[in-house]
């Protein structure tokens, strides 16, 4: 492996490890207020995302960008592109709940918590590299 692809590795491994620990949070509270409390499932996973993305952002702020810039700005850029993540998410509940008709908790959980979750997470990543806790140098100026 080349010096130059070490790092994109160990930002991989990071955000990878951070997403692991929100996914966990995220899925655990869904399956909860789904089942047991008994939530519709786009209540359930509204909620179950804040918990959610409470966990990634700490985990990416402290740990995987940890040398980066955090203020505000990176916590609203943060927080807009895990609403996108989530709109995602939101977006294959409803196709598959209301439009195709699955609606057990288990569907919900595999179309949310799932499929959802996998294209949010590619998403999720090109966004926090490239909005949210970006680095001098390694997005170009507009103006070439």
């Amino acid at each position: 492996m080349s010096i130059a692809q070490r790092p994109l590795v160990h930002e991989l491994f990071g955000f990878a490890t951070a997403g692991l620990l929100a996914y966990a949070a995220d899925l655990g509270l869904f399956v909860w207020l789904r089942g047991p409390v008994g939530l519709d499932p786009m209540t359930a996973k509204s909620l179950s995302f804040m918990a959610g993305c409470s966990v990634a952002y700490a985990g990416n702020a402290l740990g995987t960008y940890r040398n980066a810039p955090r203020g505000l700005r990176q916590y609203g850029a943060f927080f807009a592109v895990n609403v996108a993540g989530a709109l995602v998410q939101l977006l294959c509940i409803a196709v598959s709940h209301y439009g195709l008709g699955f609606t057990s908790p288990r569907a919900d959980t595999v179309s949310g918590a799932g499929i959802g979750m996998a294209l949010a997470t590619v998403l999720r990543f090109w966004g926090t590299r490239t909005w949210v806790f970006r680095r001098e140098g390694r997005i170009g100026s507009w103006t070439g």
